[in-house]
């Protein structure tokens, strides 16, 4: 047994208080086995993994439980023992590659310091490893692209970056926490394959943390479902997905039923925004939007998909005036709006809102619910006073959040869920026609993304809002979406409604999204790869993701 866990007890500081956040969890992992820590936010996935290499993040303490590696108890190894475990037998790859590199440092010296550090190589042997992994991790340009910066590679390239340094030292254990979460579907499958393919190649153990079951479908031999701190089931992955026992379970798996019932209403003529040739960059040098044309009828949802960097949020930042095309034109209701936000009228600026990715970082952290709400009440409607008060509580009804008990929380009070809907609930307080959701669930676990995309169809039946839906997630497209619009490198590749575009024959990009899409099948990633590695030997045309 490679690494051993018994009846981990793990506290979360919480002002001046201790609470328990692992209760009690027993983990075993063998050499070269892969175990998939599943849950949602809060279940203590990262946090038992982080365990696992004996450290406890900052306001979290370990208060009983052993954590045997190889033999060896690290709740009672000296810190030195522990700084020479880490890193060069047990290694950990973060969610974030972008924040986890030192943005001042090539990607090599980088990969170079480990090893250089633990006496496994010297530097210049170290450098030809680090080529060898980036060769087998699939990145472009093996011999060269170490000598890049962090910002000058892609996120996919970086994560796989990341992992070649974690596996610099080859380490008997490491734990992947979320790596691909923050990947769209086409990138995250060139990933997946890298990391399993070299953990398979050095029959190194692995704790792969996800809060996605098809994703860790395709990477683990065991799993372990955990909730609130405790353990929930546990069991071989196939025989997990194809019987689970626990209703927890059986929800996770259910999790993309979802689907848009309604009939949605006819596009009115004209329609209530069009996106007419616009063409933009940024500080013009580099196009990143060309020749976009796309019409949003009222009541209706818009997705536009792509992969990183395919224009996608330029679009929103066109629209929302942030910023100024080149060449073409905004329209809503028929009248062209000032290309500047600057330059438009307080009701044009109150028609268009906006909901962003991350509400950790739009929502300010010092301000409390009632004034974060508030404020658009007040800038847009000239509400004040007990009349604000009142219908930000309304507001808080809509979005199912007990005014009584979160008008005076502060963001960090609340859930990621929580929080997301709190940025729903100030877009809606403009009383806007229309709200672009730029990625709104891709910083959610599944449970809540899938809460968010039910409260948004709601409001929409009730409202009659409109809503464009930037995400590279081809579920929540499925989910939600009346009309499809794909875009890559800055172009439209195909729109029109959902049912047409989700229908074969596929333009061969829309084809490389939708079979992207990580299913529930264990099996799902090797007949995917074994089918396009066959389509190439045939001679046949298959498109790669822009992330090679």
């Amino acid at each position: 047994m490679l690494l051993e866990m018994r009846g981990l007890r793990i506290e979360g500081q919480s002002e001046d208080k201790w609470n328990e956040i692992v209760h009690g969890v027993d983990l075993t992992l063998r050499r070269g086995e892969v175990l998939g820590l599943i849950g949602e936010s809060g279940a203590g996935k990262s946090t038992i993994g982080i365990a696992s290499m004996g450290f406890a993040r900052p306001g979290c303490r370990i208060t009983s439980g052993s954590i045997v590696f190889d033999g060896m108890d690290l709740r009672t190894m000296s810190d030195n023992k522990l700084r020479r475990l880490r890193g060069a037998r047990i290694a950990y790859v973060a969610q974030s590659a972008a924040a986890s590199f030192n943005p001042a440092h090539k990607l090599i010296d980088q990969y170079t310091e480990m090893p250089v550090q633990h006496r496994v190589k010297g530097k210049s042997e170290a450098e030809k490893d680090a080529i060898e992994l980036y060769r087998r991790l699939r990145l472009p340009d093996p011999e060269h692209i170490g000598f890049r910066y962090p910002h000058q590679v892609s996120g996919g390239q970086l994560q796989r970056a990341m992992t070649a340094m974690a596996m610099s030292c080859r380490p008997d254990l490491i734990v992947f926490d979320e790596p691909t979460t923050a990947l769209d579907v086409t990138t995250q499958i060139e990933v997946l394959a890298a990391i399993r393919d070299v953990v398979e190649e050095f029959h190194t153990a692995a704790i792969y943390i996800s809060h996605d079951l098809a994703v860790v479908a395709q990477m683990a031999d065991r799993i372990m479902v955990l909730q609130y701190g405790d353990l929930v089931e546990e069991g071989n992955a196939r025989e997990m997905l194809a019987s689970p026992k626990e209703e927890y379970t059986r929800r996770l798996l259910a999790v993309r039923s979802f689907r848009k019932e309604e009939e949605p209403p006819a596009m009115a003529d004209p329609p209530l925004l069009e996106i007419r040739n616009v063409t933009a960059s940024y500080g013009g040098k580099v196009t990143v939007l060309e020749d976009v044309s796309i019409k949003v009828g009222r009541g209706r949802t818009v997705a536009v998909v792509g992969e990183s960097g395919s224009g996608k949020s330029t679009a929103a930042r066109v629209i929302t005036g942030l910023l100024l095309p080149m060449e073409g034109s905004v329209l809503f209701k028929g009248e062209e709006l000032p290309a500047s936000y600057k330059k438009r009228t307080t009701d044009q600026l109150r028609h268009v809102q906006m909901i962003y990715q991350m509400p950790d970082v739009a929502l300010n952290p010092r301000q409390r619910i009632r004034d974060i709400i508030g404020r658009p009440l007040e800038f847009y409607l000239g509400m004040k006073g007990r009349e604000k008060t009142e219908r930000t509580r309304e507001l808080l009804r809509l979005i199912e959040m007990d005014p009584d008990e979160f008008i005076d929380r502060l963001p960090g009070e609340l859930s990621g869920g929580q929080k997301q809907r709190i940025c729903i609930a100030r877009a809606l307080a403009a009383d806007p026609e229309i709200i672009i959701c730029d990625e709104v669930t891709s910083a959610l676990d599944q449970l809540v993304a899938e809460e968010i995309l039910k409260l948004l169809q709601r409001l929409q039946n009730e409202l009659g809002v409109t809503y464009i839906f930037i995400t590279h997630d081809l579920a929540t497209v499925k989910a939600i979406a009346d009309e499809i619009v794909v875009m890559l490198q800055g172009r439209i590749v195909e729109q029109g409604p959902k049912h047409d575009i989700l229908t074969p024959p596929h333009d061969p990009y829309t084809d490389l999204l939708l079979s992207s899409v990580p299913e529930m099948d264990p099996d799902w990633m090797n007949n995917l790869l074994a089918a396009r590695a066959a389509r190439k030997a045939r001679g046949e045309a298959v498109m790669e993701t822009s992330d090679q």
